[in-house]
């Protein structure tokens, strides 16, 4: 039996669900500003690991699986401990974990039809935004608070934009559902 030597785009995957723990545990006991800089190299691996693997034709199906599952892991972390500390309101939260249950779900619909769903620029904004709105609300920094609730207010809107295109793109994944 061979073994086969895992690629760098899903060892910088592994690496950010692995950056989770520490990031948890120091937002926890008040060292926001090393969890930010935590969850900013954890966010530069998202966006190096799909870059490396576009132009090196690394993509893998454990790539495509966990990518988008380690970025979500990543930001939902975040968002849940940010209710706790009063930064963020959680009917926020309510809405960012609501899409991506909707969208997994989706997904899965998909997926037993045999349709592989490739996500749109709307999703990566909105992660893009997300993470933004989460590393403000880390640095947790009085005079930029109105421009975290600007961005937070993008990130919400581009998150309810992003499934409302993703379902409408996709609506012929439902039509024999009953």
């Amino acid at each position: 039996m061979s073994k086969t030597k895992m690629n760098l785009p899903n060892q910088l995957t592994i690496f950010r669900c692995i950056l989770i723990v520490p990031f948890v545990i120091l937002l926890l006991n008040g060292f926001d500003l090393i969890s930010l800089a935590i969850f900013i190299i954890a966010s530069l691996t998202d966006l190096a690991d799909g870059k490396i693997a576009r132009k090196y034709n690394l993509v893998t199906n454990f790539g495509k699986f966990m990518d988008p599952l380690a970025d979500k892991l990543l930001v939902c972390s975040a968002l849940i401990i940010l209710i706790q500390l009063g930064r963020i309101p959680s009917w926020v939260v309510l809405i960012i974990i609501a899409r991506e249950f909707i969208i997994t779900g989706f997904r899965t619909v998909a997926s037993d039809k045999g349709v592989v769903i490739a996500a749109s620029y709307w999703g990566k904004y909105k992660t893009t935004f997300q993470m933004i709105m989460v590393c403000l609300m880390l640095a947790n920094f009085a005079f930029l608070q109105i421009v975290t609730d600007i961005v937070m207010w993008i990130a919400v809107a581009l998150t309810v934009i992003s499934l409302v295109d993703y379902l409408w793109k996709n609506k012929n994944v439902l039509s024999d559902v009953k």
